[in-house]
């Protein structure tokens, strides 16, 4: 009888899994997007765009143009809660809801403001495609579905069009490869990357106690790899504290797999993370309003007229 049990529990817990092996991941990309970062991986996801963001300040290009806007640095709670409000939006309510063209529109109008190559915003993009997918490989409870993957890309791609950035990879290995090439030529030390990633360092730790600061800044140095320790000229973390760091997310993500699947979808603004807007907000006033040539984000000037 026990045995019984524990099959019936384990059938449950990958029964989204298998509703998203039913869908079509190029017409239901959004959708098994949404099941698999909402249901599947909400914590994994929130990570691993952290991860995917805080990764583009080692290019230089991106790094000091963010240190130079000060928005990062003078005001870190305000651009990690605006920018992932506004990128869950899209996801909780698709591209074609009134908040999904919300959303795209203000993006848009932040970025349009400086001259970026469309090589760093597609460098971006690809961030947001396959270090979800490496993380949750690493660390979640399972392994990232073919579907999963592929929709990744596709719902990406369609972000990407949207954003007017060129040559977008056609699939996820053409993103991976995209990101790893872009990545071998450009990392590199940058006095404003740097400056950049302490603050979202501090930023991280202010989220806990201020007694485990320390902790928590040795503990997310040991999930760094070492090209991008290398770009911010961080000391190496000892192999024990790597060691201990990653099995402990690793137990975490076992952990789960031993619990009952998510009911109820978990998105961005659910996060204890999202701090500065304990009233509510509008997504149309989110982020920055920048003069052009004076404060900003680092994407090229694009024609938003297809988000309109």
């Amino acid at each position: 009888m026990p045995r019984r049990q524990k099959g019936k529990a384990t059938v449950k817990r990958f029964e989204r899994l298998e509703q998203i092996r039913r869908m079509d991941p190029y017409e239901d990309a959004s959708e098994i997007y949404r099941l698999s970062s909402a249901y599947e991986f909400p914590w994994d996801f929130a990570r691993a765009l952290e991860l995917a963001l805080y990764r583009t300040y080692a290019v230089p290009s991106i790094g000091r143009l963010l240190a130079e806007t000060a928005e990062f640095t003078g005001r870190p709670q305000k651009r990690y809660d605006d920018t992932a409000l506004l990128l869950d939006a899209i996801v909780e309510h698709g591209f074609g809801s009134e908040q999904g063209r919300t959303s795209v529109r203000r993006i848009n109008q932040m970025h349009r403001s400086y001259d970026i190559s469309n090589d760093d915003m597609r460098y971006v993009l690809c961030t947001f495609v396959v270090i979800p997918k490496r993380w949750i490989d690493n660390y979640g409870w399972r392994r990232m579905s073919r579907h999963e993957t592929v929709a990744t890309a596709v719902h990406y791609r369609t972000l990407g069009r949207y954003m007017g950035i060129k040559d977008i990879p056609g699939s996820y290995e053409e993103f991976e490869s995209c990101l790893d090439a872009y990545e071998e030529a450009h990392f590199a030390w940058d006095e404003g990357g740097r400056r950049v990633s302490d603050a979202t360092l501090d930023l991280m730790a202010s989220w806990y106690p201020g007694a485990l600061a320390p902790l928590l800044r040795a503990g997310t140095l040991a999930l760094l790899d070492e090209p991008l320790l290398r770009a911010f000229r961080y000391p190496a973390p000892s192999p024990a504290v790597r060691a201990i760091v990653r099995r402990a997310v690793r137990l975490r993500g076992r952990t789960v797999r031993l619990m009952p699947p998510r009911r109820a979808p978990h998105h961005a603004r659910q996060n204890r993370e999202i701090k500065g807007y304990p009233n509510g907000y509008r997504l149309a006033e989110l982020g920055t309003h920048p003069v052009p040539g004076v404060r900003g984000c680092p994407v090229r000037h694009i024609d938003t007229s297809a988000a309109e």
